[in-house]
């Protein structure tokens, strides 16, 4: 059997409203997506499974979609954002399925997913994509948990459509975030090699389960090779602190990496975590003591409320003048970019520490409150109200000026904070607390640098 696929093409308004959430997630959220192996993607019209890690709910989904607008892309999502019978129109109208869990729904909602597959079964038919996250959940934590294998079944489901003559194909991805909750922070979409399910159709044909339960392993172990995963959960926020800090900067340098390019990064920090993990079995004890100083460390930062990077700067009064100074100088600028843009900052943080309960839905909601209330009243409502009242060409500049003031604005803030915890840690240098840390510092990455040579 062999038929020319066609996938549906997005109509106007949708088009122009991923557009518009493109603005919103890739221009003003994020300040720059990178996307690793795009070229390792299918054509469109290949039926395709999308898989990835979930480490930042809405943010994982539609980065990859701002990123994919070449093809219609099915995304698989938690029930329960599907309540509001508005919002989950519009959900289904964007490319949302549901899916039923029996934790979360109840037994009986579970029978519902079969609705579910048969529609993304059907949009593989049609030769569209499908995107799905098998850890059933968003993680908290840079790790890979266990996969469930509908993914597979869609998959199959598809290819027995097409009675097993057309190839349906499995990509391997992952996300990853500089930063899970920070505006203005860098992610990455990282795409591995297709994996091709036609080689196993006829083991598929002779025991479904056993088939499915040994792609899903492979295709675990291939995303598992393009993320972050730190699986010494005991000593998890150690080496996570680690690699965020100025070890992880120092590692990264004297291994040839670009601490400051998140592609490289990645790379240096799947190293640095697989030689602790390397030194942890080799070395027990000394790692432990290592580990337990690292917590030490790390809780003195947070009690007086500085940050490792001082250390590497050690900042001296004339230096921090300095930067005050520009801060003045700016403070004008400052000023008239905020006015307009400071509805993006207030809105998002007044109902997040009101509505969500799961840190992990921050940025989520971040993005949502954006999309829905504060980008339509500080961007859009203007732009209108200037066009009405003034005319087309005060319409047109504060629609180009708007990006930069907002991001003139965040990085004035980023940088008065900065300039804060500078104060703070040269007013408290010379004190013995703050010696202790940096003598408590030095000595954790002497003997790394030791045990991981």
């Amino acid at each position: 059997m062999k038929r020319d696929l066609k996938p549906r093409d997005h109509s106007l308004p949708l088009k122009a409203f991923r557009s518009y959430l493109q603005f919103v997630n890739s221009w003003l959220y994020f300040r720059k997506e990178h996307v690793v192996g795009i070229e390792k993607v299918p054509v469109n019209g290949t039926p395709l499974v999308i898989v990835s890690n979930h480490q930042n709910c809405l943010n994982d989904p539609l980065s990859v979609a701002m990123n994919m607008t070449d093809r219609r892309i099915n995304f698989i999502a938690r029930a329960n954002v599907f309540k509001n019978p508005v919002a989950g129109a519009f959900l289904r109208k964007i490319g949302l399925l549901p899916a039923y869990r029996m934790s979360y729904d109840g037994y009986a909602s579970v029978a519902k997913n079969r609705a579910t597959l048969d529609a993304a079964g059907q949009a593989l038919f049609e030769g569209e994509s499908v995107m799905l996250f098998p850890e059933a959940g968003h993680q908290d934590k840079r790790w890979l948990g266990t996969f469930k294998i509908a993914y597979l079944k869609i998959a199959f489901d598809a290819a027995e459509k097409f009675d097993f003559k057309r190839d349906v194909m499995v990509l391997p991805s992952c996300n990853h975030y500089s930063n899970y909750f920070h505006a203005r922070t860098d992610m990455l979409i990282r795409f591995g090699d297709p994996i091709s399910l036609m080689p196993y159709y006829d083991k598929y044909k002779e025991n479904a389960r056993a088939t499915m339960l040994e792609i899903n392993e492979i295709v675990r172990e291939k995303i598992k090779e393009l993320m972050l995963h730190i699986d010494d959960l005991e000593h998890y926020d150690q080496i996570d602190f680690l690699r965020e800090t100025g070890y992880g900067r120092k590692y990264a340098m004297e291994h040839g990496f670009n601490f400051n390019y998140l592609p490289s990064r990645l790379l240096s920090d799947q190293k640095l975590v697989s030689a602790l993990q390397e030194a942890t079995n080799e070395h027990p004890e000394e790692m432990e003591q290592i580990y337990k100083d690292t917590a030490e460390f790390a809780a003195g930062l947070k009690k007086l409320h500085i940050r490792d990077w001082l250390f590497i700067r050690d900042t001296k009064w004339p230096a921090a003048v300095l930067r005050g100074l520009g801060l003045i100088l700016l403070f004008p600028l400052f000023f008239v970019s905020i006015i307009p843009t400071g509805l993006l900052f207030l809105i998002p943080k007044i109902f997040i520490k009101r509505l969500i309960k799961d840190h992990m839905f921050d940025s989520s909601f971040h993005v949502g409150a954006s999309v829905f209330v504060s980008v339509p009243i500080c961007f859009i409502l203007p732009i209108v109200l200037l066009w009405v009242f003034a005319n087309f060409w005060w319409a047109l500049g504060y629609m180009i000026a708007f990006p930069f003031m907002f991001v003139l604005a965040w990085n004035y803030m980023r940088l008065f904070w900065k300039f804060v915890g500078t104060c703070i840690f040269i007013k408290r240098s010379n004190r013995p607390v703050i010696n202790k840390l940096r003598d408590l510092r030095t000595s954790i990455y002497n003997r790394l640098d030791n045990l991981l040579k």
